[in-house]
């Protein structure tokens, strides 16, 4: 099994470039829906966010109130490092256990973790290779702008609680350049991963 983290900040193009490698065959294991599944009504995760957090943080259904939590955290350094030290164990754990029923099921699987907080956790997993979706701060703001209908300076503010550019780029092993046409970033998964088939 080959384990490649990939990450990129918020509008970066991570997505695409997961769909992409799925489509030829990787195994794609995303970190966010495994940190959605963690917190879920009746998992410890939960119950620690609610004591941490308050009441408020959850909603009337028992459920996370995700407005009410990424309004305290955001932008809250001591606040959001709080949150992860409650969800990055279980999402750990979790996470684990998915890439070893994936090496059991292939021993040449090609798993890839599609991760937003890789620089934070990289030293946790023993990645093969990190890809990073890079584009520039401008462009990514205008996606979200664009195509999510996020206010500018709430653009703003959610890509600078996230690892800076520096940060990532001197974790990567590979970045696929997301700036260009979708054709140009296609092109360039395409090529990743006939190196790593060529590595299996």
């Amino acid at each position: 099994m080959q384990l490649i983290g990939l990450t990129g900040g918020i509008a970066s193009g991570k997505s695409t470039i997961a769909s992409r490698l799925a489509s030829h065959g990787a195994v794609v294991v995303d970190a966010d829906r495994i940190a959605r599944e963690v917190v879920e009504p009746g998992r410890p995760a939960l119950a620690q966010i609610a004591e941490r957090f308050g009441d408020g943080v959850i909603a009337a259904d028992g459920s996370l109130n995700r407005p009410a939590l990424g309004a305290i955290v955001f932008g809250d350094a001591e606040a959001l490092k709080a949150l992860n030290g409650i969800t990055h164990p279980a999402v750990l754990a979790a996470s684990t256990a998915r890439f070893r029923a994936a090496a059991e099921a292939d021993p040449e699987a090609i798993v890839v973790y599609d991760v937003p907080l890789l620089v934070e956790s990289a030293n946790e997993y023993p990645f093969d290779r990190v890809v990073v979706a890079h584009a520039d701060e401008r462009t990514r703001i205008d996606r979200l702008v664009r195509l999510r209908g996020m206010d500018p300076a709430e653009a703003e503010r959610r890509i600078r609680s996230q690892a800076t550019d520096e940060e990532r780029l001197a974790v990567a092993d590979v970045v696929i350049d997301t700036g260009g046409t979708l054709e140009q970033t296609v092109a360039q998964v395409d090529a990743l991963w006939d190196e790593l088939r060529a590595g299996a």
